[in-house]
């Protein structure tokens, strides 16, 4: 029997080095006992408790330096093993794998990753199995560690230590594994300005707006009980209690009551559910409150006349998320969907047409009924790619009103156009066209924000924000529209021109 011992309980690197030698060795995993060193006399490897020498390493460093009256050892170290033996090499997962599993409380976790180590030897894509039952139970080892770093994120609470000076908080926190060292970079990042401690039955960390610390575990006394700051977390909690909302199962998976000890505010969670019901019927029987005027303008105004470049999307896919949920006007309430523009997300033409048809509305995509099969024929005649241009619409919605079995189309008002004329140009912001073509009246109120005769103003390039150049045309809909030949012929003799220079300038 092979006895590997360790210099701490999270010692991964004395884990690895012990590991890598006894299967260099061909050590079985049922011959190796792991555990963690001990002094002789039962004196602990550890140094002295926080507070009684300071903190003893530097995170993700090396151990200060010490005076010979007060050693102290490092909290990791390496086992007593030398020489690596015959070299290997295993998948960059198990090492990630075995980093987190080593931080979880289970004494099993040790032997449970020589194990899979061992088997990886004649199973290098063990793995991608996850039913075998040695990955299945690292990986949930791994998922409890995430969680307990979550936690701890989420739920340490630092209180004012009295008289000390600089001004320096103290937490006392449990973790569900031994994840303080893991956890304590993302509370340096947070409170960077602010001295602080966390304490924990495990290992304490320090930091003291430079330099983040470790040293042994503390006892809960170590930590101060209350201070001022315990009623603004109340009053805090309180405000943003959502009693129509509640669910208490899902609240303790959330927050269990394992840290409500720690936390100021669970103090108040009993009566909070308890009045929970009475709340709630209190808020529906309410009046809302109306907003004062000057309150509402500004919110109506920001609500329909965005401007170009307000929209803090980052790409097309959030656009097109976005509109599926748009309730800025209420044309949402009798579409099937709404129609986000579709081509490529850098394009130097945009073809915005008027609004989504019926057949647009059923399949959720631009220009796909008789009026689009009208636009390809045009654009292939101007030799336009379809492709390589960026089509939409100025109203994402299709507005229409139930004629027997059929869907009549209405004109959009202006208030629609305006509304929607938001995703537009955040469609316009994100495609970044050199030229813009809009087919029809509604196009130019979105486009221009001002209505233009199609008519008199085709063919004319027009100056819109962001470098772009505009051209009106007329939209294909309004050709399947017109009774006389001729004036049909005419109508789609000026859009293909029109196609063709909006091309040249894009060029």
């Amino acid at each position: 029997m092979r006895v590997a011992r360790l210099e701490s309980e999270i010692d991964f690197n004395g884990w690895r080095l012990a590991a890598r030698a006894l299967r260099a060795e061909g050590v079985a995993p049922e011959a190796v006992v792991w555990t963690v060193q001990r002094e002789l006399f039962g004196e602990d490897l550890f140094p002295p408790p926080c507070g009684e020498g300071g903190p003893a390493k530097l995170v993700g460093g090396v151990s200060p330096p010490q005076d010979s009256s007060n050693p102290t050892r490092p909290l990791r170290g390496h086992p007593p093993h030398e020489g690596e033996g015959k070299s290997f090499s295993v998948p960059k997962a198990f090492v990630d794998l075995a980093e987190t599993v080593i931080l979880h409380r289970s004494p099993e976790r040790l032997a449970l990753l020589y194990r899979i180590l061992h088997r990886l030897e004649r199973q290098p894509r063990l793995l991608d199995n996850p039913a075998d039952a040695d990955v299945a139970k690292a990986r949930d080892m791994a998922k409890g560690v995430g969680r307990a770093i979550h936690k701890m994120h989420a739920f340490v609470r630092f209180r004012l230590v009295e008289d000390v000076t600089p001004e320096t908080y103290v937490a006392w926190f449990e973790p569900a594994h031994r994840v303080t060292e893991a956890a304590a970079p993302f509370f340096a990042r947070r409170f960077a300005n602010m001295n602080w401690s966390i304490l924990t039955p495990d290992a304490c960390v320090h930091w003291d707006g430079s330099l983040l610390t470790m040293s042994p575990g503390a006892d809960p006394a170590d930590a101060p009980s209350q201070d001022a700051q315990e009623e603004m977390w109340r009053t805090y909690y309180a405000s943003i209690f959502n009693p129509a909302r509640l669910n208490p199962a899902m609240m303790k998976q959330e927050m269990p009551k394992r840290y409500w000890r720690n936390l100021p505010e669970a103090a108040l969670i009993p009566e909070l559910i308890e009045k929970a019901q009475s709340r709630t019927e209190t808020m529906v029987a309410a009046q809302p409150t109306k907003p004062s005027d000057r309150v509402l303008k500004a919110a109506l105004k920001h609500a329909r006349d965005g401007s170009f470049g307000e929209s803090n999307l980052v790409n097309l896919q959030e656009v097109a998320a976005g509109i599926q949920v748009c309730r800025r006007c209420d044309l949402w309430r009798d579409a099937t969907q709404g129609v986000p523009g579709l081509g490529p997300a850098k394009a130097a033409l945009m073809i915005v047409g008027e609004q989504a048809g019926d057949q647009e509305d059923l399949r959720g995509v631009p220009f796909v009924g008789p009026a689009g099969q009208l636009l390809d024929r045009a654009m292939a005649e101007a030799g336009i790619p379809r492709n390589r241009v960026f089509v939409t619409n100025a109203v994402k919605h299709f507005k229409h009103e139930p004629r027997g079995k059929r869907r009549l189309h209405k004109t959009p008002d202006r208030g629609e156009v305006q509304a929607c004329r938001w995703w537009l140009d955040a469609e316009r912001r994100l495609v970044r066209p050199k030229v813009i073509l809009a087919l029809g009246a509604t196009a130019v109120q979105a486009v221009f924000g001002k209505a233009l005769p199609v008519g008199k103003t085709r063919g004319q390039r027009q100056v819109l924000d962001g470098d772009a150049q505009g051209l009106v045309s007329w939209h294909p809909s309004f050709m399947l529209r017109i009774p006389d030949p001729e004036a049909k012929d005419r109508a789609y003799a000026e859009l293909v021109a029109d196609l063709r220079l909006a091309w040249k300038l894009a060029g």
